[in-house]
């Protein structure tokens, strides 16, 4: 599974995947209903491909950070950021990335992190490795008569 075409809009709950483009909007399918809704380039739409965490030295994708929490979780749901406190949100993150950056890291960012985990692991879209595990074949090209490996 990758994170590739799934989509969080800003002012709109849950997860999105893009489906298609059309003259002035993306087309959206709400991965719960299957709902087809378009979303305009008025609103606020980040691939969670895209994001990335602050640390202290460098920035960490997104996916990697679910695929600690999900080694962390054994698979299972984490914290529910609806209920937790923020303490209880901050020392779940330092529990899964020790070194984010505590100034630029913010309390309602951590608790989109642990929601868009537990959304994507009720629905079982949280398996990363099958998507390692597949290798991009080689593209290669006869150059006088020899076949080159790109």
């Amino acid at each position: 599974m990758s994170l590739k075409g799934i989509l969080s809009i800003g002012g709109k709950p849950g997860l999105y995947k893009h489906v298609a483009q059309s003259k002035n909007a993306i087309i959206v399918e709400d991965i719960v209903s299957g709902k087809r809704i378009p979303a305009y380039a008025t609103a606020k739409i980040s691939t969670l491909e895209d994001i990335q965490v602050f640390t202290e030295e460098d920035e960490v994708p997104l996916i990697d950070v679910l695929k600690k929490l999900k080694e962390k979780e054994n698979g299972g749901k984490t914290l529910d950021p609806k209920n937790a406190s923020s303490d209880d949100i901050k020392l779940k993150l330092e529990e899964v990335l020790p070194n984010y950056d505590k100034d630029r890291v913010y309390v309602s960012d951590m608790k989109k992190i642990f929601s868009w985990y537990n959304f994507l692991q009720n629905h079982n879209m949280l398996d990363f490795e099958e998507e390692e595990n597949i290798e991009k074949p080689e593209k290669t090209k006869k150059v006088e008569g020899k076949e080159i490996t790109k």
